[in-house]
């Protein structure tokens, strides 16, 4: 009997440390907005690195997260919680998370499945480059200066994609190369017979309750998967805790943990970039801003400063996001007589759109119809306080 009561008690210690386990916080269609200390946070922390980031007048909005919970959010003059910003790269994160889903599905086989085994015209000298090579940035195809930016001017970017050749032997160099990911677009028609935008709000958006948001195409109707989600800051914090909570939502195991492992390791040691001295690192299209004992901090990056950072391990997410004007007309992009333009890069070429968007010349709408940036969203001082940032993420976590 008293063994009987002994084991009892320990079944039932069991079952209650999975359920609290188990009954962590997910919002819903309202997000729980809660003080710092709730969450053993200290309140100055958090507004100090909420200060950091409104140091760049760039800045469109900021969310903090702990334990699902939002411990702390700002927005600047003239726009809320519903503004949109627009992804730029962190895209990639969000597509490359479908192919995690696809081999669960059995869809696709491996991560380390050669390209050609989905695309037919993958077998030629690109036959040895692997599923991996591609999310890893390592796939060594052709690399000019312009990392194929000039591709966001294209009619048909998949087209362009395509076309692109075998510069270097795969696996053995990191190249951030925007063509890889528009290589992964048709891999996952290739096995579903479905395009990205619409894997992407099925598998993804829709289950974990975003909304109101834009996924972009070409003119050709392709899905830009390298590019171009746009949506709220807290609809990207959502996809952040989706990491952070191991891919699972509520219950419903969306990513596969064992992709999402995967995914939060360091691939490429990378020296630092010409905005920060901060060391970085890539794994499967994230981002890795900091890789130590005191804590491992991933992130989606984005041109012109967009970020969502997961902290895993302490349940943390920080997204920060730039001013953006929230387009009205449609979903695929559109750049009429501004297409004659992209010699100059995309840079230049956002800069000559704008003044002649500016100027009158060409009309939003009418014209052009393309995620663009702000010029008041170009990010400076977020970047240069980049390393700093990241120290003021990992401190909300220090006694």
């Amino acid at each position: 009997m008293k063994y009987q009561k002994i084991h009892f008690f320990l079944i039932t210690l069991l079952l209650s440390t999975v359920l609290q386990s188990d009954n962590k916080y997910f919002p819903g269609s309202k997000w729980d907005l809660v003080s710092p200390e709730s969450q053993g946070v200290e309140a100055a922390k958090v507004n100090k690195l909420i200060d950091m980031s409104f140091n760049d007048d760039a800045t469109l909005g900021v969310v903090v997260i702990k334990n699902g919970k939002i411990i702390g959010e700002k927005y600047a003059a003239n726009y809320n919680l519903d503004s949109h910003g627009t992804s730029w790269s962190m895209a990639k994160s969000y597509y490359a998370a479908l192919i995690g889903i696809a081999i669960e599905l059995g869809e696709i086989k491996s991560l380390d499945d050669p390209v050609a085994k989905y695309l037919d015209y993958y077998n030629d000298e690109r036959a040895s480059i692997t599923i991996r090579d591609l999310l890893d940035m390592s796939s060594g195809l052709d690399f000019p200066s312009h990392e194929h930016e000039k591709m966001f001017f294209q009619q048909d970017h998949l087209a362009y994609s395509r076309n692109v050749g075998v510069e270097k032997d795969a696996g053995i160099k990191f190249e951030y190369n925007n063509t890889n990911s528009m290589i992964i677009g048709d891999i996952l028609f290739s096995v579903t017979g479905k395009k990205a935008d619409q894997l992407l709000s099925e598998r993804i958006l829709d289950p974990i309750g975003a909304t109101d948001y834009k996924l972009w195409k070409d003119e050709a109707g392709n899905v830009l998967t390298y590019c171009c989600v746009d949506m709220s800051a807290r609809n990207y914090s959502k996809f952040g805790l989706l990491f952070a909570r191991d891919g699972n939502w509520n219950g419903n195991q969306i990513i596969p943990k064992a992709f999402v492992d995967e995914t939060f390791q360091v691939v490429w040691d990378l020296t630092p970039q010409w905005w920060t001295d901060a060391k970085r690192g890539y794994s499967l299209h994230w981002w890795v801003s900091k890789h130590d004992d005191e804590s491992k901090i991933f992130n989606t990056s984005g041109k012109f400063g967009q970020f969502t950072f997961v902290d895993r391990e302490n349940d943390l997410i920080f997204t920060r996001i730039t001013k953006y004007k929230r387009k009205d007309h449609g979903d695929v992009q559109k750049w009429g007589p501004l297409k004659y333009f992209r010699w100059m890069g995309v840079d230049h070429a956002v800069k000559t759109a704008r003044a002649l968007l500016d100027l009158g010349v060409v009309k939003e709408g009418s014209d052009v119809v393309a995620p663009v940036t702000e010029k008041e969203g170009e990010s400076k001082e977020f970047y240069d306080q980049y390393a700093e940032i990241i120290d003021a993420m990992a401190d909300l976590n220090r006694n």
